[in-house]
């Protein structure tokens, strides 16, 4: 199984999930645990484009917002070994499952479940915050981007769909004019907008 994994986040979820200290991956298919979210399949583009920008900007720590299974969490723990990192999700079970990663090992990890629209952080809590395909199901994404911009120190770095698709929980396609309005009400000093495969990102700059 060795290659197949991101092999200490998943080693660190099945020790957390198990409480034991030595359990491997193979206890954690043995006992039926989900590790399939670990698996190093192909990363999206946007995720790729996402943790090149990340280098460029070399944060020392780090708010994800909408951490849901992991698809871009555990590449970016995985690219930045030493960096801490801060999740947050409305789901409980998610939680719990980044808290058992914690748990097993990974201490530079907190999770906390959190509503994206009422952040409980200092202002400039953090140097970066990310919120990936999070926006698109807010009732209020100005409300939810408005509390990244103040969580973060320097930029809030997003993505969104750019074409319709039939996901039922998608309430918002944003253009590139409504990002940049929804940055400026947000109290945002500017955007830089680029395209991946269908998705926009944003470059939120939080401060001139």
């Amino acid at each position: 199984m060795e290659g197949r994994y991101y092999e200490e986040l998943a080693t660190a979820f099945v020790r957390g999930r198990l409480e034991n200290d030595a359990a491997t991956i193979a206890d954690g298919v043995a006992a039926g645990l989900r590790l399939h979210k670990f698996k190093r399949d192909t990363v999206l583009p946007r995720v790729q484009r996402v943790l090149g920008i990340l280098r460029g900007l070399a944060p020392e720590r780090l708010l994800d917002v909408g951490s849901g299974r992991g698809a871009f969490l555990w590449p970016l723990l995985d690219a930045f070994p030493e960096l801490a990192v801060t999740s947050i999700d409305v789901s409980e079970q998610r939680v719990a499952d980044l808290e058992a990663v914690r748990r097993g090992g990974v201490a530079r990890l907190t999770a906390l479940r959190m509503d994206a629209a009422a952040m409980a952080f200092s202002p400039g809590a953090f140097d970066v915050v990310t919120m990936l395909e999070v926006l698109e199901h807010m009732p209020d994404p100005v409300a939810g981007l408005r509390c990244g911009v103040t969580a973060a120190r320097r930029s809030v770095v997003l993505s969104v769909p750019s074409v319709p698709d039939d996901n039922p929980e998608h309430l918002h396609l944003f253009s590139p004019a409504d990002l940049e309005r929804m940055a400026s009400e947000a109290g945002a000093a500017g955007v830089r907008i680029e395209h991946v495969l269908n998705h926009r990102i944003a470059v939120v700059k939080v401060r001139a």
